[in-house]
């Protein structure tokens, strides 16, 4: 990140972010606005506050102050009490979801959510000791092709598919209670979580966009602003 100084206004640049990562936020992006971007959409834009201003744009809808992350409680919340038998009193946003979705029945538990709501909460994730095992021998295989190649080859193919089967099959939760999840779902679905789906809360999109930011790309806060250039 580059961070300059001029006029004693502190301007954040984002343009030393890999392409690649901005690619895959703009997937992010369409994905839970439910948009499309043209490259002429993306032209003009030069800096964060433009994104947000094209992703308006491109919504073409009326605007509504609605909550989306209350509303995606709500969904939440209705599709644990159809698939869950839980106390609804214990169904608060700081209850803990290793109270709701008990380890040796959360992936079975998660996916009749997801069923019930209609989308992937991708709350789930491998343990981060399994994560390194595996890339550890991902990375002594590549290296290893040059002197083994034979060896080295099976142990790529079984440090991928153990990566794979890992995040298929992990258990570890991204967010600990209900109230983040809510939170999690509303920035990754926002057009799922408005109880109108034909508004959107212009002064909402910013700070979706920003948390997507913040969170995929694991930037500190005081970069993802609105005149953050690219």
């Amino acid at each position: 990140m580059k961070v300059n100084f001029k006029n004693d206004n502190r301007t954040i640049n984002l343009n030393t972010i890999d392409p690649a990562d901005i690619t895959h936020m703009l997937t992010k992006i369409q994905h839970s606005f439910d948009i499309r971007f043209e490259q002429e959409d993306l032209n003009p834009i030069k800096n964060f506050s433009g994104l947000c201003d094209a992703v308006v744009k491109k919504m073409k809808l009326k605007n509504a102050d609605a909550c989306s992350t209350q509303h995606a409680f709500y969904i939440l919340r209705n599709a644990i009490n159809l698939s869950v038998p839980a106390d609804k009193e214990l169904i608060k946003p700081q209850t803990k979801l290793c109270d709701i979705f008990p380890r040796d029945t959360r992936l079975q538990v998660i996916a009749e959510i997801e069923k019930e709501m209609g989308f992937k909460m991708n709350l789930l994730k491998p343990k981060g000791s399994v994560v390194f095992i595996f890339s550890l021998i991902l990375g002594a295989s590549a290296i290893g092709l040059f002197f083994w190649p034979v060896f080295a080859a099976v142990g790529l193919i079984l440090s991928v598919a153990g990566l794979v089967l890992a995040g298929k099959f992990g258990k570890e939760m991204q967010v600990k209670t209900l109230g983040d999840l809510a939170e999690k779902i509303s920035r990754e679905h926002y057009r799922n979580c408005r109880k109108n789906a034909s508004t959107v809360n212009h002064n909402e999109v910013s700070e979706k966009v920003r948390e997507l930011f913040i969170r995929e790309l694991y930037l500190e806060p005081v970069v993802a602003t609105r005149g953050a250039k690219y």
